[in-house]
Formats: C-alpha cells, sequence, structure tokens
C-alpha cells in the first residue's frame, strides 16, 4: 500500500521506505529543491543594464531558467545584441558573486524539501543533482542550507552541455552504476522533461517552479506533484505501474 503524503509534524520512519525500481533520483536545483527567482531576476537584470540593454521581464527569465547561462542569456537578448552574450554572462556571475557574500542572500527552500530529503538519504539509493546552474553556485548553496552530504552526483553545465541535452543524466547514470529504467528526473520545467525522455528515464514535474503545469505534461512528464511531500507516495505508485 503506497504511504501517504508526509504530515508536516510526523516523519516517515526510513524503515517503511522500500523501492524496487528506483535507484538514482535527480533533482532539478533552481525552482524544484529552492526558490531562486529573485535573485535570477536581480542578477539578470544587473547584467543586462550593465550593457545598457533592458533588462527582460520576469515571465520571460522564468521561461528560460533551468537552461546554461549563456543559452538564456542568449535567448533573452535581442538580436542585434546576442554578439554581447559572453560579456552579460559574465556581469551575471559577478552580480551572482556579489549576492552570495552579502547580507540580501534569500533563497530558501520550498516545503518538505528538507525532509523528504533526510528520508531518501538511504544506502541503496543515489541522489543527484541536474541543473542550469554552475558548480560553484550550486555548491555554494548545498552548503548555504546544509544540503550538500545528501547528494552522490552533482551535474552542471560546467561538464555537460545544457538542457534539455541528455547528458547530465547519462553522466549521473554512469557514476552510479545506474540504468534508464532505474532513473527519475524530477523538475519543474520542460527542458527537465524533454531531457530525462531523451535519456530514457522517467520524467517528474512539480508544480511550483518555473513552466506552468500544462507545459510540463506536453514536454513528457509521467505525472506532476504540486507539494514535495507528494513525492515518495508519487514513485510508490509510478513503481507500481511500472511493474
Amino acid at each position: 500500500m503506497p504511504i501517504s503524503a508526509l504530515d508536516s509534524s510526523q516523519e516517515r520512519p526510513k524503515e517503511s521506505l522500500l523501492f524496487q525500481r528506483w535507484r538514482l533520483i535527480l533533482f532539478d536545483f533552481d525552482g524544484t529543491l529552492v526558490d531562486s527567482q529573485h535573485g535570477i531576476r536581480h542578477c539578470m537584470t544587473e547584467a543586462f543594464l550593465g550593457h545598457g540593454i533592458a533588462a527582460p521581464d520576469m515571465a520571460r527569465i522564468r521561461s528560460v531558467v533551468g537552461l546554461a547561462l549563456e543559452t538564456a542569456i542568449h535567448q533573452l537578448l535581442p538580436e542585434e545584441h546576442r554578439l554581447h552574450t559572453p560579456a552579460v554572462a559574465q556581469r551575471y556571475r559577478e552580480a551572482a558573486a556579489t549576492l552570495r557574500n552579502g547580507d540580501s542572500f534569500n533563497e530558501p527552500l520550498f516545503g518538505g524539501v528538507r525532509e523528504t530529503l533526510q528520508i531518501l538519504d538511504r544506502p541503496e539509493l543515489c541522489l543527484g543533482i541536474a541543473t542550469g546552474k554552475n558548480l560553484r553556485g550550486l555548491k555554494f548553496s548545498l552548503q548555504y542550507h546544509g544540503l550538500k552530504d545528501h547528494f552522490l552526483t552533482l551535474q552542471t553545465p560546467d561538464i555537460a552541455p545544457s538542457k534539455p541535452h541528455p547528458a547530465m543524466v547519462h553522466q549521473a547514470m554512469a557514476a552510479c552504476g545506474c540504468a534508464p529504467a532505474e532513473t527519475v528526473v524530477v523538475g519543474d520545467t520542460s527542458f527537465d522533461m524533454e531531457m530525462a525522455r531523451a535519456a530514457g528515464a522517467t520524467a517528474l514535474g512539480v508544480s511550483w517552479g518555473y513552466h506552468p503545469v500544462d507545459q510540463l505534461h506536453a514536454a513528457g512528464a509521467k505525472e506532476v506533484i504540486s507539494d514535495f511531500n507528494e513525492l515518495i507516495p508519487t514513485l510508490q505508485r509510478l513503481e507500481e505501474v511500472g511493474r
């Protein structure tokens, strides 16, 4: 019988969790584990205005979150300014470093993330991250939230092509010795869903991130959850369906 969603006041015992199918759970970061949209908007605005280019609005920024930085900026820039992509990306990185080193850094975890990761942190499961964030920023955020010890593999654009290319998933599976049928990708954008499908993994969407639910379904999400506490029972249900 599937376990019901976690009550915030009661943590499920680890002993009650047992997957027969899943061996690798690969999470997106921005928009899936953390709410980083305000910092992303701040850095994107600083980067654009620093080059005398009108900053994109939040809707456009949200549409490219999850892509590698240069890929996202290239898509956001007006065509006549796209030659400046590397310089704008560098200005973004500088703004992000300033933000991380200041007192106004604010990148909260979504509800249920910490508790669920603690339950999933088991010897028979590999947890990983596949993100458009660079490795330096990802390591800072994981350290900031005290989550770094949960993840065995960190896949970023420093070592792989941008989503939706499947390389991050392929590399994570190779690092953990897992097959596509044993792998699930959890993310908030169509890029995550497309990446998972291209790698032969199961795509699981979350509704609280940066792309709308209908877009996640259209991109191949097996299911879309509306609360992080639904993750474990949903994985158990998908496991039963897949047998």
